[in-house]
């Protein structure tokens, strides 16, 4: 009996430290037989370990979960996997709003360059100071920009070659601001006007305003050996210029041998002698017939076109003047409208 006990004390003291909740009273516990309750206590303490053991089983396999398998996302068409490795600075250029959105159709053409025009409240008076005083501009604004080509239109005597001869230095305004191409035309010289004329600026009269009696190869010459060029190279230089305008057929000859148009074309291959920037044309196809005036604006469209010229041109012509990419139009001596014209050849 005491050996029994001693067992009895042994398996109620290892339930105690395993499970204390098994414990119960003595007095109150049902009267088992001593090996059934001896197997129930080891199953019940296997089952108290299993249960602790399961929490951390869990965790260990949730972690290796965790550090092996990748989260699965949600599948990712080709368009957004391409945007997505999209350099940051194409990213940021097409976030920025495209300011010509909605007006498909209705694109326009922005200004070319440079200011090389500008021309402030300017005012132009003959006889000052007599009785007969008179002004024919009374407070022209205007700008032009590098590589554009403008329209003056107006009636006669509306001040159109008046304001060729303002804006090309033949004459200086009377009062007003006028800077061509970054030069104070007040504040220059007499001899620094000259070079600008010579250089600058390229001249095309309604009257040609070619020399008599020198050929056409020597007209075009002309503006080269005022502007110092040696002889070969302006000779050279004079038959390119006459076969661009399709004269070079007509080199040798002098202006009492040539037409109208043939004149005129002479005179345009003479005001880019010295290739400048500037071509100012006053009523280029006044005297000229429609076909002759159609070849002369073809070659003004292609100077522009091809060499960027920026071309003024001064005419009566409506027709002509929205070829033009801007026209101005001048009466008694004011801008009185500013339009966009088509900026291209007529169709013909």
């Amino acid at each position: 009996m005491k050996k029994k006990n001693a067992e009895d004390e042994l398996i109620i003291e290892d339930i105690t430290d395993t499970a204390p909740d098994l414990v119960v009273d003595e007095g109150t516990a049902p009267k088992e037989k001593k090996g059934k309750r001896r197997s129930k206590n080891k199953h019940k303490k296997e089952e108290a370990k299993q249960e602790e053991a399961k929490p951390e089983e869990t965790e260990r396999e949730e972690a290796k979960t965790e550090e092996t398998e990748p989260d699965e996302a949600e599948p990712v068409s080709e368009d957004v996997a391409v945007n997505t490795k999209a350099d940051p600075e194409e990213i940021a250029v097409s976030s920025k709003e495209d300011p010509n959105q909605g007006n498909a159709g209705k694109k326009e053409e922005e200004p070319v360059g440079e200011i090389v025009i500008d021309m402030k409240n300017i005012v132009k008076r003959y006889f000052i100071g007599q009785p007969n005083e008179l002004e024919v501009l009374h407070g022209i604004d205007m700008q032009v920009r590098r590589g554009e080509f403008v329209a003056i239109v107006g009636q006669s005597g509306s001040g159109k070659s008046t304001l060729m001869n303002m804006i090309g230095a033949l004459d200086r305004p009377t009062e007003g601001e006028y800077t061509l191409d970054g030069v104070d035309m007040f504040k220059a010289k007499d001899k620094d006007l000259s070079a600008i004329r010579c250089k600058k600026i390229g001249f095309v009269f309604q009257t040609y305003n070619l020399v008599a009696r020198t050929s056409a190869q020597r007209n075009v010459e002309l503006p080269m050996l005022y502007g110092g060029v040696p002889m070969r190279l302006r000779s050279r230089k004079a038959k390119e210029l006459l076969e661009m305008v399709e004269m070079a057929d007509r080199m040798k000859h002098q202006p009492d041998e040539l037409s109208g148009g043939q004149k005129q074309r002479v005179a345009i291959a003479r005001a880019m002698a010295n290739d400048p920037a500037i071509i100012l044309a006053d009523e280029p196809t006044g005297a000229l017939d429609s076909v002759t005036g159609r070849l002369i604006m073809d070659i003004f469209h292609r100077l522009h076109e091809e060499q960027g010229k920026t071309i003024i041109l001064i005419t009566h012509s409506p027709e002509l003047a929205s070829e033009c990419s801007r026209i101005l139009t001048l009466k008694d001596g004011l801008i009185i409208d500013e339009r966009k014209g088509s900026g291209r050849r007529a169709d013909n």
